[in-house]
């Protein structure tokens, strides 16, 4: 059986063209200009493509109609269809093509005569750019002449919470989608028929400015392409504005010993160890700066799980050793602190008291910097990586080999594959020093903060 020609529009640059047919015309005329992918949206991906591969797990026993590689989909459009007619009940990565459109289905199964197609998201719920995705399979295997009886999405179930081995009929949930994608063919159809025209094309790029669209439902990958060159307007950030009584009343909760502390945290989609969750934040490593009395050089103290196995028990142990009974406890943005105190307290009920004094010692550093501590060089933002070089200018994060929280999550998980000791002894020393640069950051701004009345 021939190949069918190569096809214009697979369903990932279908939306990439409904996201901005600009997006679509360099990603198949210019794929030079594509930015680079960083290592976070790179485990991003990777854990996709796991979260993809276990759902398979659901439909057992079947054949595998992958491509070897990304140029040879035609051959798994003919593969798909060899194996459909050899009476094949469930196929993975099923391949279909219509008029120069092309989709691979995660999975399809037949069932009391009658296919279903099922594809997977590492989300823990149905999300809105998930229906022209999926309407756009729809469209490509009906048209390509297989019935369905269903289409659904399998997202991972945020209620499952992993006790000894992973239970794979619980960790993922099923929900059909085909009433809405019906309601969407029309749609498929005339804009598909609209992309195909414009890549007709190849010498004239569409011209579309720059918007939010940019990054919804996702990132471009053509950002650094597309923004080049733009002068952005030089934005007005208002007057300095310093609310005194305000920040005296704050600073005048504040009670010693001060304890400034910050968490790491790292999350997985498919949980790894019993007691969690999909997604589930899992601290790794804290930093204290402890200032005793006014005046002393602050104590520094510092925890970072062993291996790559975070045990919540050893660091919710050492952390209250380090915390004491007394004292304020400063955070910069509370809620993900306390939240993740609270998730540890409901796994470790014994220790239900010593949490409960550390969550009524807690203040947020950040609450004075919302309303009551503006400076222009802060750019309207709170966020601790504006408010300190605005206010704290000889400190920086750009010196750093980690320089944000994502980075350090994704740094830290990924040790699970390194094997050169030096590369590890590195990775260690570096999210030590980022997290410690946290809690000093804090410090520093709290002596900002006092300067302001005194």
């Amino acid at each position: 059986m021939p190949l069918p020609p190569k096809h214009i529009l697979s369903k990932s640059t279908f939306m990439y063209g409904c996201q901005c047919p600009k997006r679509l015309w360099l990603h198949k005329y210019k794929p030079a200009l594509r930015d680079e992918m960083d290592e976070a949206q790179q485990a991003v991906f990777q854990q996709g493509t796991d979260v993809g591969k276990l759902a398979e797990q659901l439909f057992p026993g079947g054949v595998d109609a992958r491509p070897k590689d990304s140029f040879s989909y035609q051959q798994s459009v003919a593969d798909t269809a060899k194996y459909i007619a050899k009476g094949h009940e469930v196929i993975y990565e099923a391949a279909f093509q219509y008029e120069g459109m092309l989709c691979a289905v995660d999975i399809l199964v037949k069932q009391n005569d009658q296919w279903y197609a099922y594809e997977v998201k590492s989300t823990t719920s149905v999300k809105a750019q998930h229906i022209p995705d999926s309407a756009f399979q729809y469209y490509v295997i009906t048209h390509a002449g297989l019935e369905l009886a269903d289409f659904s999405i399998i997202h991972l179930n945020n209620q499952y919470i992993r006790k000894g081995d992973l239970n794979i009929q619980e960790l993922f949930a099923v929900s059909s989608l085909l009433e809405d994608i019906l309601l969407e063919q029309d749609f498929i159809h005339e804009q598909g028929e609209s992309l195909k025209a414009m890549l007709q094309n190849k010498n004239e790029m569409p011209q579309v400015e720059v918007g939010n669209h940019c990054d919804k439902p996702y990132p471009c990958d053509f950002q650094g392409f597309c923004f080049k060159g733009i002068e952005a307007e030089e934005p007005d950030y208002g007057e300095p504005y310093i609310n005194q009584e305000a920040i005296r009343a704050f600073v005048a909760q504040i009670e010693y010993p001060i304890y400034h502390i910050d968490f790491e945290s790292w999350s997985a989609a498919v949980p790894e160890y019993d007691g969690h969750w999909p997604y589930r934040q899992v601290c790794f490593q804290y930093s204290v700066h402890i200032e005793s009395v006014a005046g002393a050089e602050p104590a520094h103290y510092a925890y970072l799980a062993k291996g790559t196995h975070s045990s919540s028990l050893e660091f919710l142990e050492s952390l209250l050793m380090v915390l004491g009974e007394e004292g304020s406890i400063l955070v910069y943005n509370k809620s993900f602190e306390a939240t993740r105190l609270k998730e540890l307290m409901r796994e470790h009920p014994q220790y239900t008291e010593a949490v409960e004094n550390v969550l009524d010692r807690m203040l947020d550093l950040m609450q004075p910097f919302r309303k009551d501590y503006r400076l222009p060089e802060m750019e309207d933002s709170y966020s601790i990586k504006y408010v300190l070089p605005a206010l704290v200018p000889e400190l920086s994060y750009n010196d750093l080999t980690i320089g944000n929280g994502g980075d350090a999550s994704t740094a830290f998980y990924q040790l699970k594959n390194t094997i050169d000791p030096d590369d590890v002894e590195r990775t260690r020393k570096a999210l030590l020093e980022y997290c410690k640069m946290d809690t000093w950051a804090m410090v520093k701004l709290l002596g900002e903060l006092r300067k302001t009345f005194e």
